[in-house]
């Protein structure tokens, strides 16, 4: 039972795109992520994503909307609800979604990562 400093997390890595595990309960995961730029359009066929804005500002997209994000604010993204985040400058999101969760959902390309641990 160690406490987590969110600043402190995000300062030990600076890729985009590259979520990092800073912890884990009950099957699921917290992670970490940079975002900047547009990422590919995927959706989760088993999984809800939480993304909750620590620093900056994202839009996210689905094909029929856009909602933007400010820090201290989260959506929760159901399963199979086709999405895509986008950042015109760096932010950071806190995730929260089952272990299982790959990055990309069900799209593999060269932005597919396994969640490093930091």
């Amino acid at each position: 039972m160690e406490k987590v400093n969110l600043a402190q997390k995000f300062s030990l890595f600076q890729e985009h795109w590259s979520p990092k595990v800073v912890a884990g309960l009950n099957g699921q995961q917290v992670k970490l992520v940079k975002f900047q730029g547009s990422f590919v359009w995927h959706h989760h066929d088993l999984e809800d994503e939480l993304f909750l804005v620590v620093k900056g500002r994202f839009c996210m997209e689905f094909r029929d909307r856009v909602v933007w994000l400010e820090e201290g604010e989260f959506l929760v993204v159901p399963r199979g609800i086709e999405h895509r985040p986008v950042a015109q400058t760096e932010v950071q999101v806190l995730l929260f979604e089952p272990a299982t969760t790959l990055n990309t959902g069900n799209v593999r390309n060269e932005r597919t990562t396994e969640a490093g641990v930091i």
